[in-house]
């Protein structure tokens, strides 16, 4: 079911752009923008063809796939990754760092040597 509705998407994806790609332009982009009326930043109002209608709906499949297929993927028992795994089964994520322990002189070492000589003598 998954892989048939991701089919359908990539599919809905080069409708959608083959449909935009072949409607004719808005004007003559920035270059019109001279004379400061709203109709000529936002547009006259046009009628609606039917690549306009094609874009509309064929974007809204697009979004309703997009949201069923990441619920679809976010609920699934896929693959996980090993920080997820460890984090499940209560292990650290990272190694805990290493600390040095205490060294306690034993019988075997002498003593630090003393300095015997005399001092300002």
């Amino acid at each position: 079911m998954f892989t048939l509705l991701l089919v359908l998407l990539i599919l809905d994806g080069f409708l959608l752009a083959g449909v935009v790609l072949l409607q004719a332009g808005q004007g003559g982009g920035l270059a019109s923008l001279g004379g400061g009326s709203t109709e000529k930043v936002l547009g006259g109002r046009q009628a609606t063809t039917v690549l306009t209608k094609a874009t509309w709906i064929s974007g809204g499949v697009l979004l309703a796939l997009s949201l069923i297929l990441s619920v679809m993927s976010g609920t699934g028992s896929g693959a996980t990754s090993e920080v997820q795994r460890q984090l499940q089964q209560g292990l650290p994520a990272a190694p805990a760092p290493l600390q040095a322990a205490p060294i306690a002189p034993t019988g075997d070492t002498p003593p630090p040597a003393q300095d015997q000589g005399g001092q300002g003598q």
